[in-house]
């Protein structure tokens, strides 16, 4: 087996505290090389999981959503490899993303809102799909008529997390 094979499926996720475990049990899971997509709405978990992979590699933090900079780099503090942390919501194109010139061979890379946009960066990566309304709370169709309601998105819903292996066609 290798990267997250063992974690491949699907799961129930009850809390942000789980989300964040599962988090970091993934981050020591993952090497240097390897590259995960995390795809879902807003306020699905996607940092929050990216927390807990920090936490599992073993580098600095603080972990926040790099929206506004594009991509964060966290150093490790256990000599392990480097967390890359990227936003591609804001870019247009998968060579946007490649111009950011990340050094992938020797960093786990993270991109949020990614789907798509990384089939010419590697042969092979790991998708994890995060869902905040599958059994029907419509959280997505409160805030589409309550836009204040984005703010108010119940943390502790459960959350249905995919984790799948994805190559290049």
């Amino acid at each position: 087996m290798t990267g997250l094979d063992a974690l491949a499926g699907r799961r129930e996720i009850a809390s942000p505290d789980d989300m964040e475990a599962l988090g970091e049990e993934m981050g020591r899971m993952l090497r240097p090389g390897d590259l995960v997509v995390l795809t879902g709405p807003l306020g699905a978990g996607k940092t929050t999981l990216t927390r807990g992979i920090a936490a599992g590699l073993g580098v600095r933090g603080p972990v926040q959503s790099p929206t506004f900079v594009i991509a964060r780099t966290h150093p490790s503090l256990v000599g392990g490899a480097p967390l890359v942390h990227v936003d591609a919501y804001r870019l247009g194109s998968a060579v946007e993303l490649d111009d950011l010139d990340i050094d992938l061979d020797a960093s786990v890379t993270i991109v949020e809102w990614g789907r798509g946009m990384v089939d010419a960066l590697r042969d092979t990566w790991w998708e994890v799909e995060l869902d905040r309304e599958w059994h029907g709370r419509g959280m997505d169709d409160a805030c589409a008529v309550n836009p204040q309601a984005t703010a108010e998105l119940d943390a502790d819903a459960p959350r249905l997390v995919t984790i799948t292996r994805r190559a290049r066609d």
